[in-house]
């Protein structure tokens, strides 16, 4: 480490060592997991309960958008949303023009269409959703400017009701860590919307940051335990 606390006992320049392996590879020789396959499994397990909050908000308070990063997600938020009678719509990044604009459509226009399930990545900049005041990030990107892209599709210019953007966060897994560094670097809970599609920046230090925390983390309980 270049700063904070060092613990003795702990090689924190292996650990770092470690980590920037480990976000390097794609998966491992025996098992296929890594850190990314971790955080699609959180995702996938988020994702019901995710929905289901989606879905009390659409009850209570009008049109939701809900934001997630893997399809199988999207998947699982869509069978929810059909189980509980909820119209919805879809933005995918597999969709036609046409499609991804009647999509759209349905969800500014139609007032039984509740729930609009989109795409980081696919519908991160350059929508106008801001029939909806509420938003449920389902599942955390790596980096700050993703989530605030996605929470400035209804937090643009001319909205006139306060925003609010539910983060749903596994406790006690790598989406709480992941979570504070977010948030430690760009203040997300504090930031000023500004309704601007700035460029993403890059992820690499939040997942490296991420991992070097994990592993700091277990090595400090073996050495207080030792």
């Amino acid at each position: 480490r270049t700063s904070g606390v060092t613990v003795e006992g702990i090689d924190h320049e292996l650990v770092r060592r470690v980590a920037t392996w480990e976000r390097e590879d794609t998966t491992t020789t025996k098992t296929g997991e890594n850190v990314f396959t971790m955080m699609r499994r959180i995702g996938q397990a988020k994702a019901g309960l995710a929905a289901d909050y989606a879905a009390q908000l659409a009850r209570s308070v009008g049109k939701v958008v809900f934001f997630a990063k893997h399809i199988d997600v999207m998947d699982v938020a869509e069978e929810t949303f059909e189980r509980r009678g909820l119209r919805y719509s879809s933005i995918r990044g597999d969709q036609t023009p046409k499609a991804r604009e009647a999509a759209i459509d349905a969800f500014l226009n139609d007032p039984d269409v509740q729930v609009i399930v989109c795409s980081l990545t696919a519908a991160g900049v350059g929508l106008n959703l801001q029939v909806a005041s509420n938003m449920v990030l389902a599942e955390l990107s790596w980096t700050d400017a993703e989530q605030t892209q996605a929470i400035d599709r209804i937090h643009r210019i001319g909205q006139a009701e306060p925003v609010t953007a539910w983060r749903i966060i596994a406790s006690q897994t790598i989406d709480t860590k992941v979570a504070e560094l977010i948030d430690s670097k760009a203040g997300l809970a504090a930031v000023a919307l500004d309704g601007s599609d700035a460029e993403v920046s890059s992820s690499v230090d939040v997942q490296l940051e991420a991992l070097v925390a994990l592993l700091t983390e277990q090595l400090e309980q073996q050495v207080a335990y030792a």
